[in-house]
This record gives C-alpha cells, sequence and structure tokens, in this order.
C-alpha cells in the first residue's frame, strides 16, 4: 500500500532551532522511521522543502541529510502545490508576515513562538487562519518534555492534594561572545530585532502554567538587562537593548502562586537547566527536563532551624526518583507527530495561534509590570 506523502515547507532551516530540533529531531526522524502512523494504522509520510537566506548552508545541509530539494526563494516555495504544511523557524520580526503569506497560499500552519510579535497581531493570525481553514499550532515543546510528563502524571493522579505554589528556575550563563564565542544568536538580545527573555520565556510560562496548573490571571514582574554590551557573530562588540533577565509572580486562577526566575546571566547550580518545584498539601515534586523527584507528606522529615550547628542530612537525598514508566520521544518530534495527525485529520490542533496570543500577552503584561513596578490583571 503506497503512502501517501505531505510536502513541509521548513522557513529557517538553517538557524539553531529550526536545522536541530526541528528539521534533524523532528521532520527528518519521522521521515527515516517511514512517517506518522495514523490511529487506524495508516502511516503519512513528510518530506521537506527547506528554505533560508543562504544559499550554500541550504545546500549543504541538504547533501548531508539526503534532502532533495531547498530554496531561498519564499514566495516560490509558498506556490509549488505539492506542498501543504509552511514552518516557520525564522527570527521571531520576520514570522508574522511569512506567516501571513503561508495562510494566504493555503498552506497548513506550524509556527515556533512567538507567533508574533504583539498578541492582537497573534490573535489577527489565528483569526486569518481560521477564516482559511487551516490547520495552525505554536511549538509548546516543554510540555512534552520527560520531566513535565512525569509532573503531569502525579497531578493526574492526585499525589500532590490540593497544590499551593510553583516555583521555577530557568536558565544558565550565555557567553558574551568576547572571549568566548555565545551559544545563543546575537539577535536574542537586540530588542529591535525581536530579543529579550520576557517575550521568549514567558510563552513558554504561560502554556506550562495554563496547562498544568491553570490560567495566568495576574502578573508581577521585573525584567532586567544585566550584561550591557555583547558581541555578535562577527566579533563586534553591541549594545544589549533587550532584558537578558526576568523575575515574575503569577497568580493563577486556581489560587496558586507561581513564581519564576529565567535568566541568561546565572550559573547553574541545579539539576538541571530549569527545574519547577511544585508544593502540595499531600505532596511536592520538583521536575525538570528530564527527571522528577517526589516528597510524600508521610515521609516528610522534620528540619529545625538552627543556625549555630551544621547540616548533619542531605536534603536531596530525601527525595525519591519517580520512574520512567514509558519511552519518551524528542519532544519536538511528539508534537510534530501531533500536529501532523490534526492536519490530516482536518481537526483544530489544541495548541493553535490562540493560544500563542495567550503566551504573548503574558510577556507584554510582563514588560509593562516591570516598567510601571506594578501588578498588572489580565
Amino acid at each position: 500500500m503506497s503512502v501517501p506523502t505531505l510536502g513541509v515547507i521548513l522557513n529557517g532551516a538553517t538557524g539553531r532551532m529550526g536545522y536541530r530540533q526541528h528539521l534533524v529531531r523532528s521532520v527528518l526522524a519521522i521521515r527515516d522511521q517511514g512517517g506518522v502512523e495514523l490511529a487506524d494504522g495508516r502511516r503519512v509520510q513528510v518530506e521537506p522543502l527547506l528554505v533560508g537566506r543562504s544559499a550554500d548552508k541550504l545546500r549543504e545541509i541538504a547533501e548531508r541529510h539526503g534532502v532533495t530539494r531547498w530554496t531561498t526563494d519564499l514566495d516560490g516555495a509558498l506556490s509549488d502545490d505539492t506542498t501543504s504544511i509552511y514552518f516557520d523557524a525564522q527570527i521571531t520580526s520576520a514570522r508574522e508576515k511569512a506567516v501571513r503569506a503561508a495562510i494566504a497560499a493555503g498552506k497548513h500552519i506550524y509556527a515556533e513562538k512567538p507567533v508574533a510579535e504583539a498578541a492582537g497581531d497573534a490573535l489577527a493570525l489565528g483569526k486569518l487562519a481560521d477564516d482559511a481553514g487551516v490547520v495552525h499550532g505554536v511549538v509548546h515543546d516543554k510540555l512534552f518534555l520527560p520531566g513535565l510528563l512525569k509532573l503531569r502524571r502525579l497531578i493526574d493522579g492526585g499525589f500532590f492534594g490540593r497544590i499551593l505554589s510553583v516555583r521555577g528556575e530557568f536558565g544558565y550563563w550565555v557567553f558574551e561572545g568576547d572571549w568566548q564565542s555565545a551559544q545563543r544568536p546575537s539577535w536574542n538580545y537586540r530588542a529591535e530585532d525581536g530579543g529579550g527573555i520576557v517575550l521568549d520565556m514567558f510563552c513558554h510560562w504561560n502554556y506550562v502554567l495554563e496547562n498544568l496548573f491553570g490560567r495566568v490571571q495576574a502578573v508581577t514582574a521585573k525584567a532586567v538587562t544585566h550584561v550591557a554590551e555583547r558581541w555578535d557573530e562577527q566579533g563586534e562588540p553591541y549594545p544589549a537593548t533587550a532584558d537578558d533577565s526576568a523575575y515574575g509572580i503569577f497568580e493563577l486562577e486556581s489560587g496558586i502562586i507561581a513564581q519564576i526566575n529565567s535568566s541568561w546571566c546565572v550559573r547553574v547550580n541545579r539539576d538541571e537547566l530549569v527545574e519547577f518545584q511544585v508544593d502540595g498539601t499531600e505532596g511536592s515534586a520538583v521536575a525538570g527536563l528530564r527527571k522528577c523527584r517526589v516528597q510524600h507528606r508521610s515521609a516528610t522529615p522534620k528540619p529545625v532551624w538552627n543556625p549555630d550547628l551544621p547540616a548533619t542530612e542531605s536534603f536531596r537525598d530525601q527525595w525519591t526518583e519517580v520512574p520512567d514508566n514509558a519511552e519518551f520521544d524528542n519532544g519536538f518530534k511528539a508534537q510534530w507527530e501531533q500536529y501532523l495527525r490534526d492536519v490530516v485529520a482536518g481537526r483544530p490542533h489544541v495548541y493553535d495561534f490562540f493560544a500563542a496570543a495567550r503566551g504573548i500577552q503574558l510577556a507584554e503584561a510582563g514588560l509593562t509590570s516591570s516598567a510601571e513596578g506594578r501588578r498588572v490583571v489580565l
């Protein structure tokens, strides 16, 4: 039986995220496994059409991975009737225009977040996509991480009792680029190019909080630029005009209080680059990218504050590791497969442009809170 193929335009295929997570670890991995299996046992294959600004980079990537089609002409790719899906991993400031063009071309749309630079623009894209009858989705990769999947399992099983609070720590030291090359592209630190940790990470925190604990109702935040000068990919210094750290308090509709620190100016002293501690009346958990540890009410020790004596117990050893109990695929690939199944079925993708707009709304509220020094109600 022949396997139908979905042509996928990958715009931004030469970028860090576009290449590593979306091309290699998602689309090509799906292609190499023989496509996506549907609920009825049938399979649908994918075939990428790479789009970017550098012909040399595209050619090299295509040859390396056995991809037959690439182009620097986005309009030409959108007019190709063998492609039905458009994916965007470009720089944030270029995304909205390209997504609008893809909707006009009748393509189903999947995009990195944020899908636009303003919440109103993201809402407008959602309405355009709905009117065009195309399936639209935005990357919500952290929901598919093994650590958060384990946390979801604990929540669904009632492990926490009544959840009281969430505390998140995210970040690492991003080299300035002068004597060691930076791990992130320079545009991330220029506000005029759509950079900034609030716009980047608050969109993530919104969908994590919304899908695990409840929608955000109010935010109090402080965004700062700790490192004022950085060096770009050509080794030239430039002023960092975007926030590189943010400290937020999020009030959820469920009554839960979440506190999340996000920083590219912090050296890591935790087990993983992101960790969430959830405390409830019956138990607590600390979830990271892959691991999740728990401490139940019945096994909670009795710490006593005494600054005059050294600690004689290892607090970390008092927690229990949550077993995998399943095989966890790459989070980006898992959502790609979910999105592709929705396209084939012609049904809405749960993580759509409207969900993305709520993330941008939270980022805007966080920036307003920081600028005006007040609590902002959403």
